[in-house]
């Protein structure tokens, strides 16, 4: 089912007015102005889900660090290693106490290569053990006296945390700020939060599910690549998730089982759970959904003729991907911004070129029953047209045993 996803996106500064991150911020909709959250940990999970399934890190971030705020149940749990640690500051709240709990959390995601910034800091006795782990401190420029201010800065020069003013509001609050020593700053004179929305497609929870029973159970890898077949919605994620920079992988990953292996059973288990949390109550499967998935099983099913099994698995993707825009009322040029794809791929989607492009092309052709262009592609290809009917056929024949409503 299609769904709108929201966040809002609020600039850190250096002292020279350079963007050097984002603090990415929960919203209930488009034209929210602040955020009516029901919980930080609701919250914590749409941010999180919204920056790696929905708007992806590369086009939500342009190269920049993001600030995410977690609040202790947040941080304790297996969501906060999901992020990508490349592109990611943890913002722990004031809320969260300095208990032996968190310190060993905090230590362990430390050693996963973590960063973290203390949000609202105050100078207390009880938060003086989260210094050490910080990268960054965010003082609330506006809750303190100026004199307060310069002795809470002085106290935190024995640190190596870099200092953040947030709330700054005025021309004076920033001088006033940089004569202090502030590293960066963030507030209304700079900018006031920017709200992003996206249209998202949403797993259902039945595939999820099986999927996470799959994996607990350490299912053969093929089997969990035929669930990720049954529903666009996590084969799209999944791939955009994989193929972030957070991963840095040398060249982009273009299969199904191939991200299933990179990502390891542990990690897609908690991946997975993060979907269910966010994933929509009623089908995705609607009429579109099934020609998405019919399309990319016919696109793969011609590729056997003449291609190995990799290029297979990519033509199954470019089919899925083809009718996409569609899926989320976005151009083809929109989705490319906003998602990794190799280059092959999206010469198919937006040419119809390359290796994969003409089989696109043939599928269309198909589906629209064009007999001139199904013949003159078909040939081109050197496919018979018994062999594109019965593929057709078989294509079809699958998704319905898929079970798809």
């Amino acid at each position: 089912m299609n769904s709108n996803a929201y966040i809002a996106r609020q600039p850190i500064v250096d002292a020279e007015h350079h963007l050097i991150a984002y603090e990415l911020l929960f919203r209930h909709s488009a034209h929210a102005q602040s955020a009516r959250v029901s919980s930080d940990v609701d919250a914590g999970i749409t941010v999180i889900s919204n920056t790696l399934f929905n708007m992806g890190t590369e086009w939500l971030l342009k190269g920049k660090l993001a600030f995410i705020n977690m609040d202790q149940s947040m941080l304790m749990s297996g969501f906060s290693t999901l992020l990508p640690k490349e592109n990611v500051v943890i913002e722990v709240l004031e809320t969260v106490p300095a208990t032996p709990e968190i310190l060993a959390r905090l230590r362990e995601l430390r050693g996963a290569g973590y960063r973290f910034a203390l949000d609202n800091f105050n100078d207390l006795p009880e938060t003086e053990p989260l210094l050490p782990f910080a990268d960054y401190v965010k003082l609330d420029v506006l809750a303190h006296a100026p004199e307060e201010l310069t002795q809470i800065v002085h106290a935190l020069r024995k640190y190596p945390a870099k200092l953040v003013a947030e709330k700054v509001e005025t021309p004076e609050q920033f001088r006033h700020c940089r004569s202090l020593g502030f590293d960066y700053f963030q507030g209304y004179y700079f900018a006031r939060p920017e709200n992003l929305a996206t249209r998202v497609i949403n797993p259902t929870h039945a595939t999820v599910l099986q999927l996470m029973e799959k994996v607990r159970k350490e299912a053969d890898v093929k089997d969990l690549e035929n669930l990720f077949k049954k529903d666009v919605a996590l084969t799209f994620k999944l791939l955009r998730y994989i193929n972030s920079a957070g991963f840095g992988l040398s060249c982009e990953v273009q299969s199904i089982r191939h991200a299933v292996s990179i990502l390891g059973m542990q990690p897609l288990y908690r991946w997975l759970s993060l979907l269910l949390v966010t994933a929509s109550n009623g089908p995705t499967a609607s009429t579109l959904s099934r020609t998405a998935i019919t399309r990319g099983r016919l696109c793969e099913l011609l590729g056997k003729q003449n291609l190995p099994r990799n290029d297979q698995d990519n033509l199954f993707i470019v089919g899925v991907f083809s009718l996409l825009p569609a899926l989320l009322e976005i151009t083809m040029e929109q989705l490319l911004d906003r998602v990794v794809i190799p280059e092959p791929f999206a010469d198919a989607l937006l040419h119809r070129s390359g290796l994969y492009g003409p089989f696109l092309a043939l599928v269309e052709a198909v589906e629209s029953g064009e007999p001139a262009r199904l013949e003159e592609i078909s040939m081109a290809l050197m496919l018979a047209s018994a062999t594109v009917n019965e593929a057709h056929l078989q294509a079809l024949a699958w998704v319905e045993q898929l079970g798809i409503d």
